[in-house]
């Protein structure tokens, strides 16, 4: 009985730290690749990096990203971090 005791406020905080870190950025994580294998051609797109470009072509890893001024880069799918909102 007293090792249980001496266990739950460990055992707590572990769940706790699940309910606010780990499962918080799961969800996070799925909403991130659900973006990632929805992209279409014509999405306006913001990469990690930061460059905002178009999608011109789409391949199943990659894909052809085009700037303004019509140069067109290939970039891996993961490195989408979003959709641009203009």
């Amino acid at each position: 009985m007293d090792t249980l005791v001496g266990l739950l406020p460990i055992i707590l905080m572990f769940v706790i730290f699940y309910f606010l870190l780990i499962r918080p950025q799961q969800k996070k994580q799925k909403q991130v690749q659900q973006m990632q294998s929805d992209l279409q051609k014509g999405d306006k797109i913001i990469t990690i990096g930061g460059m905002h470009g178009t999608i011109h072509a789409i391949d199943e890893g990659t894909l052809i990203i085009s700037v303004q001024d019509g140069t067109q880069m290939k970039f891996d799918r993961s490195s989408i971090r979003e959709k641009a909102s203009e």
